[in-house]
């Protein structure tokens, strides 16, 4: 599903990435830890082609996805990848129904269905009464599970999550955590999770241990 190999990344004279090493199962969650400053959100971002790395290769479902001009990346990430963040990153002015449908107008998807597409994420997440509400008049959780809904509109084979609990409370982020496995149970996705959360990264198929830009452990 996706083989990284040899990836560095330098910012000026700081190397944040010192060839990283690492492949993820089809199906399979992954959490990413260590200390501030380690590299997990830059290795996260090199994954999902949001970041070019200095040297190294990615491969996802055999695609060397390093090769891709930008306009080439973009076309993949917005097919194959799905984005949750810590902030969820919605647009204010537009329903929780419109922002989820963003990432299928943007590949050509037509309205009629992407909505539908979009109501059915939005009762498969407990959130069929939120369709037409904007961002502020739902609570954090609430907001964060549109911007799951998001993520999965295109049917990615791969989401990638920065802190997606960091900025809910325990209750929910108790309820995000459990989503991510229901997600993986039901449409077979494909899960690299960087967090602090201790009680995510124990539930994990694999814990990652970066620290110094370097992987130090891997725990099943």
């Amino acid at each position: 599903m996706i083989n990284i190999t040899n990836i560095s990344k330098s910012f000026g004279e700081l190397t944040v990435l010192k060839e990283i090493n690492l492949s993820v199962k089809k199906g399979e969650i992954v959490a990413v830890t260590g200390p501030s400053g380690a590299g997990k959100t830059t290795l996260l971002q090199i994954t999902g082609t949001l970041l070019n790395a200095d040297k190294g290769s990615i491969l996802i479902n055999n695609t060397d996805i390093t090769k891709f001009n930008s306009k080439n990346l973009a076309k993949f990430r917005n097919e194959h990848i799905g984005f949750v963040f810590q902030f969820h990153h919605l647009l204010p002015e537009f329903t929780a129904i419109e922002n989820i449908c963003m990432p299928a107008f943007i590949k050509g998807t037509s309205k009629k269905a992407a909505v539908k597409k979009a109501e059915e994420l939005l009762n498969f997440l407990n959130l069929s009464d939120r369709g037409n509400h904007k961002p502020g008049e739902m609570s954090g959780g609430e907001q964060q599970r549109v911007a799951v809904a998001r993520a999965l509109i295109n049917n990615p084979s791969i989401i990638l999550a920065d802190e997606p609990s960091g900025n809910l409370d325990t209750e929910n982020k108790k309820a995000l955590h459990r989503l991510f496995f229901s997600l993986r149970d039901k449409f077979e996705q494909t899960f690299v999770i960087v967090t602090h959360n201790n009680e995510l990264a124990q539930m994990s198929d694999r814990i990652i241990k970066l620290k110094d830009g370097k992987i130090i452990d891997a725990i099943y």
